[in-house]
């Protein structure tokens, strides 16, 4: 894949899921310190897990872009704060643009180390889920992908239409967009539907 094109998707999915990670933190009324420290964790954390398992130097230890881009993130939310607190569909809309690019992202990086394509899977899930678990542990919510409704799944989902996209000789331009519109479609029909996976119920229920 053109880096060029990579990069650009991975400058929107750190600012989708900063202004995400963010935008929560405001709305528990954290301060700018610790809305940024969500912002980042949001950002960063899913592909920091992808690196250490694939035995590298995290990004963003390389790279102060992605501390930077998490600082814009804080300004524009403060900037647009009404808007983006009050709107619940704001959040939801970053952090599933977040979630599609970084699915990208984390396939991408995994299938240029070498790994085979269950592998990429793996790590592109990880990677647009991660960041999500970490916010919501510090925010102090059950983590979205521990729920019913459909959040990683999609990321599954979107991995599998990049192999069908290669098995049929895609570009991998378009191959990447069809991933990431595969995961933004199976998000937003999984919110409008109420579509949900089955709950896991104890001895008693």
């Amino acid at each position: 894949m053109d880096i060029t094109f990579l990069n650009i998707c991975d400058f929107i999915g750190t600012l989708a899921f900063a202004i995400s990670g963010i935008r929560l933190a405001s709305a528990k009324h954290f301060d700018l310190f610790g809305a940024y420290v969500v912002g980042l964790a949001t950002a960063i954390g899913g592909g920091t897990m992808r690196d250490l398992l694939l035995g590298v130097s995290p990004f963003w230890m390389t790279n102060p872009f992605y501390l930077i881009c998490t600082a814009i993130a804080l300004v524009w939310v403060m900037v647009f704060r009404k808007l983006l607190v009050r709107q619940n569909n704001t959040w939801f809309l970053f952090d599933t643009i977040g979630l599609a690019l970084f699915t990208v992202t984390g396939m991408e990086k995994t299938l240029q180390a070498g790994f085979p394509f269950w592998t990429a899977i793996v790590m592109g899930t990880m990677t647009g889920a991660g960041g999500g678990v970490m916010r919501d542990v510090l925010i102090n919510e059950v983590p979205l992908i521990f729920r019913k409704e459909i959040y990683a799944l999609s990321c599954v989902l979107g991995g599998l239409s990049y192999w069908l996209g290669m098995r049929m000789g895609l570009h991998s331009m378009a191959n990447a967009s069809l991933c990431a519109a595969v995961v933004i479609a199976i998000r937003l029909l999984a919110v409008k539907f109420q579509l949900r996976l089955p709950v896991l119920k104890g001895e008693n229920q």
